[in-house]
């Protein structure tokens, strides 16, 4: 995870209005077992914030016309990630959540496309939980809407973003590094198991080359071999 990142919101962006849970139970058709999750661990949504032309003085593009910031309250410990889907899916603009539970807050987004009528929606990305009551920092200074977005985007990225590397394409590193990660995992697994000494060998030499690949993945500047 990120180190924590808590956002101030610009007090003429503030909206506060409480948005009821049955508005998202009604959108499209919820399985019940989500809607059972979303009832147990949802306590209150507040639409916090709306970030757009009028209210930062910042220029909405087709990509991005406006931000949506919710708090969501949590009944106990958290909120899932497929919980803030279906609140993602509900509502036609990207949308940043802050997720507070006893004293907690954490901030929690994922990529989210709403150029087509079906919204598409990335893997969420989130900070470590901090007190509520923690500093908060200012918003990125941009030109327009999208570079606002893909600027808070940014920051919750569990690694940086290599100079002109673009969020998406930070992300599909990111996927890259994680599958890499899981081979890495099934060759220590057959590592621990392999009697053979030659086997062992060859093992370690693929493990060695796949720790290469996630170096070079997971660093913050590619290297000139990249």
């Amino acid at each position: 995870m990120t180190e924590p990142v808590l956002f101030r919101w610009p007090a003429n962006a503030a909206l506060g209005r409480t948005v009821s849970k049955t508005k998202f139970y009604e959108y499209g058709t919820m399985r019940a077992a989500l809607r059972e999750k979303f009832v147990e661990e949802v306590q209150r949504i507040t639409w916090a914030y709306k970030l757009a032309d009028e209210t930062l003085r910042l220029r909405g593009t087709p990509a991005v016309p406006e931000i949506q910031v919710f708090t969501v309250e949590a009944k106990g410990q958290n909120v899932s990630n497929d919980v803030l889907a279906a609140m993602d899916r509900a509502v036609h603009f990207p949308i940043i959540f802050e997720i507070e539970s006893r004293g907690r807050v954490r901030t929690v987004a994922a990529q989210k496309s709403v150029v087509s009528k079906i919204p598409t929606i990335g893997a969420y990305f989130t900070t470590d939980w901090q007190p509520t009551d923690a500093l908060r920092r200012p918003l990125p200074t941009t030109l327009d809407l999208a570079g606002l977005y893909e600027a808070i985007l940014a920051a919750l990225l569990p690694v940086e973003t290599r100079a002109g590397e673009t969020v998406s394409e930070a992300t599909d590193r990111l996927g890259k590094a994680r599958k890499v990660q899981r081979e890495i995992a099934a060759l220590e697994r057959k590592l621990r198991t392999e009697p053979q000494l030659n086997r062992k060998i060859r093992l370690l030499r693929q493990i060695k080359e796949h720790t290469e690949a996630l170096t070079a993945l997971t660093d913050s500047a590619p290297s000139n071999k990249e």
